[in-house]
């Protein structure tokens, strides 16, 4: 078990690294308007996701979901 606690570090670091590169692959048609609310693409984030862009996007998704649940197991070892 004392391992698995001394790795938990070094997976999250793999983990967030992979989530930022996830997230930076991720297409996005909105302007900066529409960041900050701007009418100008209001129906921009309704879309279907296809191909590369649904694996991204699903894989985005499951490595959020691992990365907290290495943080909870890191606390609970801990």
């Amino acid at each position: 078990m004392t391992s698995l606690a001394e790795s938990i570090p070094y997976i999250q670091i793999v983990l967030a690294a992979l989530i930022i590169v996830a997230v930076l692959l991720q297409q996005s048609d909105a302007s900066t308007g529409g960041a900050f609310g701007g009418a100008d693409n209001w129906n921009s984030g309704y879309h279907t996701r296809r191909g590369f862009e649904k694996f991204i996007f699903n894989t985005t998704i499951i490595l959020g979901i691992l990365f907290v649940l290495f943080s909870l197991l890191a606390i609970t070892i801990k």
